[in-house]
């Protein structure tokens, strides 16, 4: 006789049955971009008259009064409008999360929601940790190197548009690479990955961080490079005994 297969919960019967037409889903997808671009639009033409402000507070923090310079009459004005523009995702992030999750969230099976809902704080806190890390750690640094090697050779003379884009990748790169702990501990959840399996390709893992430092980083620099890798590092370990404490709670539920 066949084994009789567990009862689904309503939550799971409803999410089987959930059906919509291709031309719907197209119409919706148009529905949350339009949404989404306004708000980052919104957003990004509030910040453009203060951007100068802000743009300014960065040279005198991390170039310490080195003039910077203008090699084209847009320069400024482009430097502005892509600064706002960032701003204006990073602002708007918790919208622009939100429209994408509700136009995938049809397709999620329940039990995967719940954890995604889990982890949308940690994953926040991570991104400003990311940037906090990025302000009072590498950059200051990584400039001050950048510097002194130029100042052994020739005179700084920097660019606004390249200093400010070298700047402002820094900050993603480092918000995007605090979210590692949040990837790996998902791919945990989901039985992809466990803590000794991470563990035994540790060293696998360092030479590739180091790989990405140096793809990643925007200059080139060694000390960039390291500056990268070794947070990841750092955040791969923690990730292991994250999930070796949170795999406890697992198999018990």
């Amino acid at each position: 006789m066949l084994a009789e297969r567990p009862s689904k919960s309503a939550e799971e019967v409803a999410w089987d049955q959930k059906e919509m037409p291709f031309v719907e889903h197209l119409r919706e997808l148009r529905a949350r971009l339009l949404i989404a671009i306004g708000v980052v639009g919104a957003i990004a033409v509030v910040l453009f008259w203060p951007s100068q402000y802000v743009i300014r507070w960065m040279v005198n923090e991390y170039f310490h009064g080195i003039a910077l310079h203008a090699f084209g009459p847009a320069d400024v004005i482009f430097t502005e409008f892509k600064f706002s523009v960032i701003g204006g995702i990073v602002l708007g992030l918790p919208v622009l999360l939100q429209q994408l999750w509700l136009f995938v969230v049809p397709a999620v099976h329940p039990r995967t929601r719940r954890m995604v809902y889990a982890f949308i704080l940690p994953s926040i806190l991570l991104a400003f940790a990311g940037l906090a890390f990025a302000h009072f750690v590498v950059i200051p640094r990584v400039i001050s190197a950048l510097i002194a090697i130029t100042d052994a050779v020739a005179k700084p003379t920097f660019g606004v548009a390249s200093t400010l884009n070298f700047v402002m990748i820094l900050f993603a790169l480092f918000a995007v690479i605090f979210q590692l702990p949040i990837i790996l501990i998902g791919l945990a959840r989901l039985g992809i990955v466990n803590a000794k399996l991470l563990a035994a390709y540790r060293r696998h893992a360092f030479f590739g961080f180091f790989v990405a430092g140096g793809i990643a980083a925007p200059d080139g620099n060694p000390l960039t490079m390291a500056m990268l890798a070794l947070p990841m590092y750092v955040l791969y370990e923690a990730s292991i005994w994250l999930i070796v404490l949170l795999s406890r709670g697992w198999n018990r539920a």
